[in-house]
């Protein structure tokens, strides 16, 4: 007799459900006859944009001094411990790009803004969303768009986080550390039958709305019926979203393998507090495609810097670039504490989340008003990239590029990403 255990196994008994964790041996005969049959863990990726960029003459190493041996810049001096483990790529921008103080609208996308005449913006997918529906199949959700409590004026553009649906459409993301807990590890207190019942009736809604829209489809315009598109295509997406909340009504969410996060967090304490939670809900595989738009505003106040975020932009020499290069340091350093705790959280098979996950780190403008050579850091292993090194492209070297052989390493078999021209060599392993 052969025993089977995926992600949704659980032990009932006494009225209790308890929720397996992953196991290594997930194929194993009864009674412990034969050898456990280890699997890979699934790989990850997590995408943090900073919105407006860096001081770039203390945040760049000199492009003269290529591959591993480089020196630190101060910028990135509280990554020295892991500088093995990660590669800043220089070089790359969009062809596209939405302007310097929109530097998260397209930053993941590579989308022409004027795509659709008549449009005065137009996106598309996004690479977290490429990611998604590929591997965000088994899990509970699949992707985590985040954004922070303090989104204005912060360089980030338009959209409601990072992510973009395959319709170029903004997709929302949570602000609270608080309300992201619970959403990954709270149980839902309402009984399962009111909870079936509630999916049942937002469905007869769809299907009542889907009816009318029918109704009224024939001797539309063109360009009616290309929105009336666009209007099925949310509906449909809202449908997947209803089967998948129906396929985990019955799953008990995994234990919280961290605290709950105190109330109100903003700043310096909000991006740790959200770099817990990711590695929270990559180890316990509630998903496994995760944005982030950092805060920018809030950051600043709590590095008792007295400026708003886009006077700091535009840092001349004196009191705005020291100001520019503390924020800068002050987010390099927690990004070294999201790096620290993914090599110390251990998988199944005895690798680490660090071994089987990508991070990129970086924003779509450079510094002040500069949209070439954006900042780019990427770390983790999770897609077989050569880490460790100071590789400098040739100057407009597309960002999908980049996108494009990230998602190839990751094993997502997709011939191009945005306004991609091929890959990147000197990044493949």
């Amino acid at each position: 007799m052969r025993s089977q255990i995926n992600r949704r196994n659980f032990l009932r008994g006494s009225g209790a459900a308890i929720a397996l964790p992953s196991l290594a041996s997930m194929n194993f005969k009864a009674f412990g006859s034969s050898k456990s049959k280890a699997t890979s863990p699934p790989k990850r990726a997590i995408f943090i944009s900073m919105g407006f960029g860096v001081t770039q003459e203390s945040w760049y190493p000199d492009q003269a001094q290529k591959g591993a041996d480089y020196k630190l810049p101060a910028g990135l001096k509280p990554l020295a411990k892991h500088k093995s483990d990660f590669t800043v790529v220089q070089g790359c921008r969009h062809e596209h790009h939405y302007g310097p103080h929109n530097g998260s609208t397209n930053w993941l996308t590579g989308a022409n803004r004027y795509a659709i005449p008549g449009q005065n913006m137009a996106n598309s997918i996004s690479l977290d969303q490429v990611i998604a529906q590929q591997l965000g199949h088994a899990t509970r959700f699949t992707s985590l768009p985040l954004v922070s409590s303090d989104d204005k004026n912060g360089g980030h553009g338009p959209g409601l986080s990072l992510s973009w649906d395959e319709k170029g459409k903004p997709i929302g993301g949570m602000k609270d550390p608080l309300q992201l807990f619970h959403k990954l590890f709270s149980a839902d207190d309402t009984p399962l039958e009111q909870r079936q019942e509630a999916i049942r009736h937002n469905r007869s809604v769809l299907d009542t709305v889907l009816m009318d829209a029918k109704r009224v489809q024939r001797g539309l315009s063109k360009d009616d019926q290309d929105k009336l598109d666009e209007y099925f295509t949310g509906i449909r997406d809202i449908e997947t979203q209803l089967s998948k909340d129906e396929a985990w009504l019955d799953i008990p969410k995994v234990q919280a393998p961290i605290s709950e996060p105190k109330p109100g967090l903003q700043g310096k304490d909000e991006i740790e507090m959200m770099y817990k939670l990711m590695n929270a809900a990559l180890q316990t595989d509630c998903t496994r495609a995760i944005t982030y738009r950092l805060p920018v505003g809030s950051l600043l106040k709590s590095l008792d810097i007295g400026m708003n975020p886009h006077t700091l932009s535009h840092y001349a020499p004196g009191v705005r670039m020291e100001a520019s290069q503390k924020r800068d340091q002050a987010n390099t350093a927690l990004l070294a504490g999201l790096i620290d705790q993914l090599k110390r959280t251990k998988e199944a098979n005895g690798s680490s989340l660090f071994d089987n996950t990508t991070v990129v780190f970086g924003g779509g403008t450079r510094s002040i008003h500069y949209i070439d050579n954006v900042p780019t850091i990427i770390t983790g292993r999770g897609s077989n990239l050569k880490l460790g090194q100071n590789l400098v492209l040739p100057e407009h070297t597309p960002l999908c590029n980049v996108w494009l052989t990230l998602l190839q390493g990751m094993g997502i078999k997709a011939a191009s990403h945005g306004d991609s021209t091929g890959l990147i060599k000197e990044l493949q392993a």
